[in-house]
């Protein structure tokens, strides 16, 4: 321990972080930068904060104050101490409907302010699209802006007063008339007037430099308002109270199509005298499907309140009537309708990291402003310095506030590609200064843009900058290195330290021309996994939910993975016991595949990972006792031995015995195996009914051995829908497509048995060789389907999706993996496209329970909201994951987070649910935590459309 961490942990009371996962998960932020610091520290109070800056003051370590880790440029790194606010100084303190103000903790995030105020009728008016993580510290010291700025301005304009310590350790109440101003600032001030007067431009978004052009005496010499945007090098903070804003009652969305870019850029400025709460804007290139947009190559989002309905639209009406040369255009008032349209733009912070042809983007250029009337100038300027330098960006953002936001393809990984970097980034903060306008509309300077200050201000001002930076930190403690004296913005970069070669890996990865660096390039910080709610269908980030730890959210396991390819704080690769401990909570839910704007996939890094770090090595017990399942239960099968292991395990000595010896969860029930398999019962059945086209089950594992009675109704749905249904194969080298059964002697003589298996198991646990071997024997069981235009149809949802996305993943050098991952539908993907006539029989009750997180993730949903209306069960299903999450929830040590995942979502839906609702669990796991935890019987769809069919002919 050093002298540092242990005088911090004698003085602090909050958490003290030196180890090696602390370091790891703080290197970076959502910038192209990495800082590894020393330690961090959680305080839990101001007490702690001003501990931390005495003891780091003695050693001369640097400190950095970090929100929700979503700057974009750099600011949020350091490589000292690293203050994390969310653990504990966390709190709305208090809030004040009447004088529509809140006091709040640096570390609150901003939706649960939002979430507070909101039954008052009232809202903190700025809202950047992190809003769901991101801190109300750290939007101070960024002054953050949001999509509402045009309406409600900055966070600088929202803020009262702010408790912050200084360097020294002095405690400062900011606020107007000089409150809390260190000693030599006024007089900074007043020696330089002129200057503070003219030196400044004029326009909405200038965030860039120090805002001390607040202190003037004609601006009421706000020191609070002069502090914020000043990126933590001026002051800790330790309390705000900010200003709230009356919320409309109702508003309309405008959605106006144009020609192009720069003709939505020409007319933004214009609807500005029109009062709307937003005036947004993107382009085609950023949107994947233009499906529910009006024609148009670019878009303006304008938003518009009122006290009703009809306020809200005439006033968006109004908008359009002045869209000038606006091609088509679409008012919302549906709030679900606005959501939808709004997670589009929201979302353009993760989707612009990728060109469409998949190379990679990134930020730097983030969000550079302008006067409005100027922007579309600016683009035009703009899009052609990138040409010039043969680069690509995609431009959206706060179109009338005249700030954009823009990934660029820069090429940060080689010499060459890094002094372009430079080249572009000198040459664009003179378009930016030629039009009026500042470097940084939004996220601050950080290291990415503050040493081009001089070009915006002149070496003047900087060096009044400096000298403020003097007067409120004399030692340089504070975040050194931005804002003032900063680090070359080409220096730092994250990229630097990662192998240059690609890396030895067992998946294919795609999207990411087969290079696991690549892969985990794509975490580019801005931690919608830390979202702390869902809403709708979305799954990600369970785990982090459950436990609050940044290393159980999707973006610390990839900065994790990160250090573990870089070296130099995690140093011992694939066998890491850090990067093991944070990916050993992930559910490998998949949901992090559809719901991180980047597509970052946890669940295929975490078996990439589990299968070199046990390479050589005695695994977990667990990780034989539930990835070699389908071998257990067939090998039960076989023996018909279920009643005797039922009853073993009803017996609670040799239960818990057991569970130990599995490294299965003593507060587990073992699920029951079934007294007769499903393939056994369609041997029994006769095989195949009907003429029907054909369509083939797939026995899965737990429909096999757990569920038969799913796969029994599914065949009783699908043959009532006029499809003839066979199973697939069970021997090697037939030439025709298999009943179950495969009895022909010609075939006994030739072909060797087995049972198709997706290999769920054996990737979920790492055991990748296995996986292989068993996906290859699928493969070769499945060639006389693979012969036919026959669809292969999946009951368990987390069987389909191995099936889709693992399966051709891990065997990409199989061209039948990608033909078979191509035939799978789920059961209500079947119907709905080869029975698409058959009407369902009427159920008419109320539906509750959760969306399976794989068919979320990757095979989609709409299918199955399309069956159930017309069906008639009514209400919308959950989102999130259960938490059993297959092996997951059975496994030793789990059983907490587990059983937090099911109370997040799916536990309190069916609680909620009306009376006589139908409960849907359409994956095993889902039915057996609701079993065990709600004592609810869920049911798969076809069960329940099985039971109608049943019904209906039994009233006849």
């Amino acid at each position: 321990m050093t002298d540092l961490e242990a005088a911090l942990r004698r003085a602090v009371g909050g958490k003290v972080g030196f180890d090696v996962t602390s370091r790891a998960l703080t290197t970076m932020d959502a910038s192209n930068y990495r800082r590894v610091p020393l330690g961090v520290v959680a305080p839990r109070d101001a007490d702690d904060v001003a501990a931390v800056l005495e003891v780091c003051r003695a050693h001369g370590t640097p400190v950095v104050a970090r929100g929700g880790g979503t700057s974009i440029a750099g600011q949020a790194t350091g490589t000292g101490v690293v203050l994390d606010f969310t653990r504990h100084m966390n709190r709305l303190v208090a809030l004040d409907p009447e004088a529509r103000t809140a006091v709040v903790q640096p570390g609150l995030v901003l939706d649960r302010l939002q979430e507070a105020a909101a039954p008052h009728g009232l809202r903190f008016g700025p809202d950047p699209s992190t809003h769901s993580r991101c801190t109300l510290g750290g939007m101070i010291g960024n002054n953050s802006c949001g999509s509402h700025s045009v309406a409600w301005g900055t966070t600088a304009d929202s803020v009262r007063e702010l408790s912050v310590l200084t360097a020294r350790g002095r405690p400062a109440r900011l606020g107007p008339g000089w409150a809390g101003a260190p000693q030599g600032l006024r007089e900074l001030v007043d020696g330089d007037l002129a200057r503070l007067r003219t030196g400044f431009p004029d326009l909405p978004r200038r965030i860039s430099g120090y805002a001390l052009d607040a202190l003037l005496p004609e601006n009421g010499a706000d020191v609070a308002r002069s502090f914020c945007g000043s990126e933590g090098t001026l002051g800790v903070l330790t309390e705000a109270v900010v200003r709230l804003v009356e919320a409309p009652r109702a508003r309309a969305l405008a959605v106006l199509g144009y020609a192009d870019e720069a003709g939505a850029a020409e007319a933004a400025a214009g609807l500005l005298p029109l009062g709307p709460l937003t005036v947004e804007g993107m382009a085609v290139d950023l949107v994947p499907s233009t499906e529910g947009l009006p024609r148009g190559g670019a878009w303006l989002f304008v938003e518009t309140g009122g006290d009703s309905e009809a306020q809200a639209r005439a006033a968006a009406e109004a908008v359009v009537r002045a869209a000038g040369d606006a091609v088509d255009a679409l008012v919302v008032t549906d709030p679900a309708g606005q959501r939808a349209l709004w997670r589009i733009r929201e979302d353009a912070s993760g989707t612009a990291t990728r060109m469409p042809d998949g190379a990679e983007a990134w930020p730097g250029w983030e969000d550079c402003a302008v006067p409005p009337a100027r922007l579309g100038g600016y683009l035009r300027d703009f899009r052609a310095l990138l040409t010039a330098h043969g680069l690509r960006g995609t431009p959206y953002g706060h179109f009338g506030d005249g700030c954009i936001h823009v990934r660029i393809d820069f090429d940060l990984l080689t010499d060459t590609g890094v002094a372009r970097f430079r080249r572009f980034s000198e040459e664009l903060a003179d378009v930016v200064v030629a039009h009026g306008g500042s470097l940084s509309g939004e996220h601050g300077d950080g290291q990415a843009r503050a040493e081009l200050l001089p070009r915006m201000y002149g070496e003047e001002t900087v060096a009044l900058f400096e000298r403020a930076k003097g007067v409120w930190d004399p030692d340089d403690l504070l975040n050194p290195g931005m804002l003032v004296r900063p680090a070359p913005l080409d220096t730092n970069l994250r990229f630097s330290v990662l192998p240059r070669e690609p890396v030895d890996v067992e998946f294919g990865y795609p999207s990411d021309g087969g290079d696991f660096s690549a892969a985990v390039r794509r975490c580019v910080g801005v931690a919608k996994c830390r979202t702390t709610s869902v809403t709708g269908s979305a799954v990600m980030c369970p785990s982090f939910r459950a436990t609050g730890d940044e290393r159980h959210s999707t973006r610390g396991r990839a900065r994790l993975l990160h250090e573990m390819l870089a070296g130099e704080v995690v140093t011992d690769g694939w066998r890491s016991q850090e990067v093991r401990d944070a990916l050993d909570l992930c559910l490998s839910c998949k949901g992090c595949r559809s719901d991180c704007p980047v597509e970052v996939d946890m669940a295929t890094y975490k078996a990439e990972f589990l299968h070199h770090h046990y390479a050589g090595r005695r695994r977990p017990a667990a990780h034989y006792a539930m990835g070699w399942l389908p071998v257990w239960l067939r090998w039960a099968a076989r023996a018909r031995v279920a009643p005797v292991v039922n009853a073993l395990a009803s017996v609670r000595p040799l239960a818990a015995a057991g569970k130990r010896l599995g490294g299965i969860a003593r507060e587990r029930d073992v699920p029951r195996l079934a007294g007769e398999t499903f393939s056994r019962w369609w041997r029994g059945r006769g095989g195949p009914d009907g003429e029907g086209e054909l369509v083939v089950l797939w026995p899965d594992t737990f429909t096999e051995h757990l569920s038969p009675s799913v796969g029994r109704a599914a065949v009783r749905v699908l043959e009532a829908a006029g499809l003839r249904v066979v199973l697939p194969p069970t021997l090697r080298g037939r030439a025709v497509i298999g009943d179950g059964t495969s009895r022909s002697a010609a075939s006994l003589l030739t072909a060797r048995r087995g049972r198709v298996c997706c290999g769920l198991t054996y990737v979920s646990t790492g055991q990748l060789d296995r996986a292989r071997a068993v996906m290859r024997r699928t493969l070769d069981l499945m060639t006389p389907v693979l012969e036919t235009s026959a669809p292969v149809v999946v009951l368990e949802p987390s069987c389909a999706a191995a099936l889709r996305t693992d399966l051709p993943e891990l065997l990409h050098d199989d061209p039948r993996a990608a033909r078979l991952a191509a035939r799978v539908l789920t059961f209500a993907q079947a119907l709905e496209r080869h029975a698409p006539d058959w009407t369902p029989p009427a159920v008419n009750l109320p539906a509750a329970g959760q969306t399976h997180c794989h068919q979320h993730a990757v095979l989609g949903d709409t299918a199955d909201r399309r069956l159930r209306e017309a069906a008639g069960l009514t209400g919308e299903l959950s989102g999130g994951c259960c938490g059993l999450a297959g092996n997951f929830g059975f496994e030793d040590g789990h059983y907490e987070v587990s059983v937090a995942c099911a109370e997040d979502q799916l536990l309190p839906a069916v609680r909620e649910a009306p009376d006589g609702a139908v409960v849907l669990a359409d994956g095993f796991s889902c039915r057996t935590q609701l079993e065990q935890l709600g004592g609810v019987r869920g049911r798969h769809l076809a069960e329940v459309l099985a039971e109608a069919l049943d019904a209906g002919e039994g009233r006849q």
